[in-house]
């Protein structure tokens, strides 16, 4: 004869779920209280906190060091332009003043030149820059008051000698044309040959083919 049980699954499937919890609970109360036996959970969150709490500042501390040195990059930048830019005005600066001292050199050094009374050619300079090369600088004037603009042509000429032999050089080929409004300054450069020995330079001012004034001097 075979007895069975009168008892619904239903409850069995619940009696078995209610052992299943049972021993879960038991295996994971077994699991912990090994963990404290072999002591590695003692003091483990006040640890973990403390290791939080030490992060952030260590995270507070790099925000700021990298804020700091952000704000020094910026700085040290900004002045490294400044400075550039400082340098070149104070090149700019010596530049103009080593012009203003050429010219005041140049005005200073004026002489009574010759002409008619209303043009005048004064301050003709001319300097060996090397064995093979003159520089001359010119300045023409109007010495009447409000006088008109003058229209004409400047010839520089070089006289000497050159390999013993009598020689003579003009500037350019042809004459050059200048527009004279109370004064103008003019200057230029010359090659010569080598063993040329220039002893007098010529400024002309002509007007069509009259000349107008001239001036020479000796070197």
């Amino acid at each position: 004869m075979a007895v069975r049980s009168s008892t619904p699954w239903p409850l069995r499937w619940l009696l078995g779920a209610l052992v299943l919890g049972f021993s879960g609970a038991m295996a994971l109360w077994a699991f912990e209280f090994g963990k404290e036996i072999a002591g590695l959970d003692r003091n483990a969150k006040q640890e973990l906190e403390v290791l939080r709490a030490e992060a952030g500042v260590l995270r507070e501390a790099l925000t700021s060091a990298q804020s700091v040195a952000n704000t020094a990059e910026s700085l040290l930048t900004a002045e490294k332009a400044a400075q550039a830019q400082l340098a070149l005005q104070i090149r700019q600066l010596e530049l103009d003043n080593l012009s203003l001292r050429s010219d005041l050199g140049f005005f200073e050094r004026l002489i009574p030149g010759s002409g008619n009374g209303d043009l005048n050619i004064r301050g003709l300079q001319v300097e060996r820059l090397n064995p093979g090369q003159f520089k001359w600088q010119v300045l023409l004037i109007q010495a009447a008051k409000n006088a008109p603009d003058f229209k004409g042509q400047l010839e520089i000429t070089f006289s000497g000698t050159s390999a013993g032999q009598p020689w003579t050089q003009k500037q350019a080929q042809e004459p050059q044309a200048v527009l004279i409004k109370g004064y103008l300054r003019q200057e230029g450069l010359l090659d010569v040959p080598p063993q040329t020995v220039v002893k007098t330079v010529t400024a002309k001012i002509y007007q069509g083919r009259e000349v107008k004034t001239l001036y020479t001097i000796k070197l």
